[in-house]
C-alpha cells in the first residue's frame, strides 16, 4: 500500500481536456414542516440553496483538486445559467475556453429538492432537470470541432464524459480519436450509452449496467462478467475497459493485462453515489496519463471513489485525503 501512495502525487501535473455534457447542480434544502393540504406531499420550508458543478464539470474538478491541469469543452445556452457555469468554471480554475455558447439550446440544469432534518442526512424528494436531448446542429457542432483543433495539442489525454445531451455525436467523437492518434494523447472515456461509438480508445469505463446493455445480455455471475469484458474490449478494440460493479468492485482486462475483479473498498458510510463514477474514470485518467499501470491506475481510482460516496453530491478528493486512505 506504501507503494500506492507514493503513486499520488503523479497524479499532479497532466494536462487533460475533458470534453462532455455540462451541467449545474442546484441543491434546495428544506425543513418539512407538514403535508400539503393540495397533494399528499410534505411542506419543505426553504433553508438553504447550493449550486455546483456536473456532468462533465465533474471530472474536470477532480483533476484540478488533484493538482493537474483541465480544460473543459462543453456547450451551454445563452442564458444566466450558462454565465454562472462558467463562473463556476473559473472559480474552480478550470480553463473554459472550450465553452460553446448556443442561443439555440439551455444550459443543463438538475434540480434536486432534499428535505433537511438534522442529525439525519437529507433525503431527496424530487429532480426537476432543464435540458435538451437533441444532437447539436450543424452550426453548433462545428463550433465544438474547431475548439478541439484548437485546443488539443498540448494536452496529455482527452477525457470524453458522455452523460448522453447530444454533444458526443459521431463526428465529434470520430474527430477526437483522429486528433488523439495525430497528438499523441490518450483517449479515455466515461460512457453511460453509445458505448460503441467509442473505437480504438485507451480507456473505457461503464458501469455493469451499461455493458450489459451494450453486449445485449444480463452480467449477474463472475463468468458473465469474465466473458463480458472481454468480449466489450475486443468489440470496441480498446487497450482497457473497466466495468465499475458498485458495491461488488470493478472487472478490468488490458492489453498487457489479463482480466481482473478488484473488490469495492468499503466505505464506513454510504451517503450518495453521485458522482462516484466521475472520480474513478479521472483519476484513472491521471494515473494512465502518468505512466502507471492499468492495474494501479485501476485500484488508485477505486479507493479515490469509495471516499466520495461519503458525501452529499458531487464530491472530490485531494491529493492528502487519496493518499491518507492508501
Amino acid at each position: 500500500m506504501g507503494s500506492l501512495g507514493s503513486a499520488v502525487p503523479r497524479l499532479a501535473g497532466r494536462r487533460i481536456l475533458v470534453i462532455g455534457d455540462v451541467t449545474l447542480d442546484e441543491y434546495l434544502y428544506g425543513r418539512a414542516t407538514r403535508l400539503s393540504r393540495e397533494a399528499p406531499i410534505p411542506v419543505l420550508e426553504l433553508l438553504r440553496r447550493e449550486i455546483i458543478l456536473g456532468g462533465a464539470a465533474n471530472p474536470a474538478r477532480n483533476i484540478v483538486a488533484l493538482g493537474s491541469h483541465a480544460t473543459q469543452v462543453g456547450i451551454v445556452g445563452a442564458d444566466p445559467e450558462g454565465q454562472q457555469l462558467t463562473d463556476l468554471l473559473r472559480a474552480s480554475a478550470i480553463a473554459d475556453g472550450g465553452l460553446v455558447i448556443s442561443p439555440d439550446r439551455p444550459t443543463t440544469r438538475k434540480t434536486r429538492i432534499l428535505a433537511d432534518e438534522a442529525p439525519r442526512l437529507p433525503q431527496q424528494v424530487a429532480r426537476l432537470d432543464r435540458l435538451q436531448r437533441t444532437q447539436l446542429n450543424p452550426a453548433e457542432e462545428a463550433l465544438i470541432l474547431g475548439v478541439l483543433r484548437e485546443l488539443l495539442p498540448g494536452h496529455d489525454a482527452v477525457l470524453c464524459s458522455d452523460y448522453q445531451l447530444g454533444l458526443l455525436t459521431p463526428t465529434v467523437v470520430a474527430t477526437i480519436r483522429d486528433l488523439c492518434r495525430a497528438h499523441g494523447l490518450l483517449f479515455c472515456v466515461d460512457a453511460q450509452g453509445s458505448s460503441h461509438l467509442y473505437q480504438g480508445v485507451d480507456l473505457f469505463r461503464c458501469n455493469d449496467r451499461e455493458a450489459a446493455m451494450a453486449l445485449g445480455y444480463p452480467l449477474q455471475q463472475e463468468e458473465d462478467f469474465v466473458t463480458g469484458v472481454t468480449r466489450l474490449r475486443q468489440e470496441l478494440g480498446a487497450a482497457l475497459v473497466i466495468v465499475t460493479r458498485g458495491p461488488d468492485g470493478l472487472s478490468l482486462e488490458g492489453t498487457n493485462l489479463s482480466y481482473q475483479h478488484l473488490a469495492a473498498v468499503r466505505a464506513s458510510e454510504v451517503y450518495d453515489t453521485t458522482g462516484a463514477g466521475d472520480t474513478f474514470v479521472a483519476v484513472a485518467t491521471l494515473a494512465l496519463a502518468a505512466g502507471l499501470d492499468a492495474l494501479t491506475a485501476a485500484t488508485l481510482a477505486n479507493s479515490a471513489a469509495a471516499m466520495v460516496v461519503r458525501r452529499y453530491g458531487n464530491a472530490v478528493v485531494t491529493p492528502s485525503e487519496l493518499a491518507a486512505a492508501l
